[in-house]
């Protein structure tokens, strides 16, 4: 390439980049963080934060081992120098959408051509699964565009090394992107890119690229990044590995008793409603003619299409599926819609039916954002703001039978809150919600969790050990605590009821304990 050519590309490169990152944050600050997903993780990454330990998760002070770090770091990181915002919360999300959607623009750039680029990024900019994803503070876009990056690397390692070009930087880029997908969520950050371009160089029969890809110093950089983390885990918790690869990995995959059971065929039919219009113009793509595309542009069209197809088809195996699982397979399919649409545009009305079709899933995404801002029914965001005006330094914060993830995110909360519930009960063990979360976590730090984890018979003797105490709870809270009905609501949203308790006035039993109690101090 020239170099008036070289310049060109950086320039375009650059603008490409700066309009993802404008189109997908533009909107990301606007709605209150959703529950539970957004709430527990960012508070998890607040708690952090303000902890200053940078490497133990933490879930109301109990340490929080469903998923790796990489989603705190970051998100925690843009907290610290930010504010505790919802932008910030949601930073690691739009990190790795970005990720993905740069990755999928250089790649497809060098290998097919800018004017394919740019389609194929405006095509995944506008998904409504991608837009929304990239606004969502969970893991799911950050590992989607780990593990996206890292395919694209590998496979750009292997075409060069087939071209006859140098390889080594994007062979050991794809091993470094590996090893932050694997901190972002686990083992699919290395199992999926390795499944999906394993199969495309079988496919294609290149034996000695796929030797080629097998690296001693991309494995030895594969370790250094992703390794250390869970050997100090290790050294500070005995049970770590087991429950962070057996439970949280194998178990959630092979297993039922999960959440969210959905039949097979669930992930197909989420892909499809949600790229709509768009996929309707990829008629081309079930043609033979389509495949049969020799050179350059069939192997891609082929790893595009094995990048879709095996992670929808690996997450269709469990019984448990959330649509953010899906992400990974997003930047393909609409690369292939971009691809397939573009050969059905042979006329003026078709390209301007195209650019309304692309218009149309753009505002799909926008108006479900505006929609969620307008009634923000899923969040505690304005009981956490009165918590945080009128709450004392030292006042204890109690939850009954329900934990609501976004209040010590909003409520500015430094301690742990004290959550009551019967923790002895059978059904912790046997249903995956919060309250096995709770217990799970406990299970790492037995002393804490007696302190936060409260009974309703430990209750009334938690109170009297204060002079006040918050409570939050539904409807059936007075039923767990019956003096709530002597107490005035401060303020009461959505089901939820925030009460400000002096138990000395409440409960006759505290004015028998010495000092007025000692107990929950």
């Amino acid at each position: 390439m020239s170099t008036a050519g070289a310049r060109l590309s950086r320039q375009d490169g650059w603008k490409v980049l700066a309009l993802v990152v404008l189109w997908l944050g533009a909107t990301a600050w606007l709605r209150p963080l959703m529950l539970p997903d957004e709430g527990r993780y960012a508070s998890v990454a607040l708690e952090m934060l303000r902890s200053g330990d940078w490497l133990t998760p933490m879930l109301n002070g109990l340490p929080f081992f469903h998923k790796p770090p990489l989603f705190y770091w970051i998100s925690g990181a843009a907290m610290g120098m930010t504010g505790s915002s919802e932008l910030a919360a949601r930073s690691a999300s739009l990190a790795g959408a970005t990720l993905g959607a740069i990755a999928l623009y250089l790649f497809v750039r060098r290998w097919c051509g800018m004017a394919s680029a740019r389609r194929a990024v405006i095509v995944l900019a506008v998904q409504p699964l991608f837009f929304l994803g990239a606004q969502f503070a969970n893991l799911d876009m950050l590992v989607a565009g780990c593990i996206t990056a890292t395919v694209l690397a590998l496979a750009h390692a292997a075409l060069s090394f087939e071209a006859g070009q140098p390889d080594r930087r994007a062979l050991w880029l794809a091993y470094g992107l590996s090893a932050l997908g694997v901190l972002a969520k686990g083992l699919i950050g290395f199992v999926l890119p390795a499944m999906i371009v394993g199969l495309w160089l079988i496919l294609r029969r290149r034996w000695r690229s796929l030797l080629a890809l097998l690296s001693l110093p991309g494995a030895l950089l594969f370790m250094l990044v992703a390794a250390p983390w869970f050997v100090l885990m290790q050294q500070r918790f005995d049970s770590f590995l087991h429950y962070f690869f057996v439970v949280q990995h194998f178990q959630r995959f092979a297993a039922g008793g999960f959440n969210n059971v959905q039949p097979f065929w669930f992930y197909p039919a989420v892909l499809a409603g949600c790229s709509l219009p768009c996929i309707l113009w990829s008629r081309p793509a079930f043609t033979r003619g389509y495949w049969r595309a020799e050179g350059t542009p069939g192997d891609v069209r082929l790893l595009m299409a094995l990048m879709a197809g095996c992670v929808t088809l690996f997450f269709s195996l469990p019984q448990s599926k959330l649509i953010g699982y899906i992400l990974p397979a997003v930047p393909a399919l609409a690369w292939l819609m971009a691809d397939a649409g573009q050969r059905a545009q042979a006329s003026r009305k078709s390209r301007s039916w195209w650019r309304v079709s692309l218009a149309i899933s753009a505002l799909i995404g926008l108006g479900v954002v505006l929609a969620l801002t307008a009634n923000p029914r899923y969040s505690a965001r304005h009981m956490g703001q009165v918590l945080k005006a009128r709450h004392q330094p030292g006042e204890p914060v109690y939850m009954l039978g329900e934990y609501v993830y976004d209040l010590p995110f909003y409520a500015g909360l430094d301690r742990p809150m004290r959550i009551v519930d019967d923790w002895q009960s059978p059904e912790i063990a046997r249903r995956d919600n919060w309250r096995r979360e709770m217990v799970d976590a406990g299970a790492f730090d037995p002393a804490l969790a007696g302190q936060v984890l409260v009974t309703p018979k430990q209750l009334p003797a938690a109170l009297c050990g204060n002079e006040a105490a918050w409570v939050v709870g539904d409807a059936q809270a007075t039923q767990m605590l019956p003096l709530l009905a002597q107490v005035a609501p401060v303020f009461s949203e959505h089901g939820q009821t925030l009460w400000r308790v002096d138990p000395r006035q409440v409960l006759p039993s505290c004015a028998e304990m010495p000092n007025g109690g000692s107990a929950g101090r």
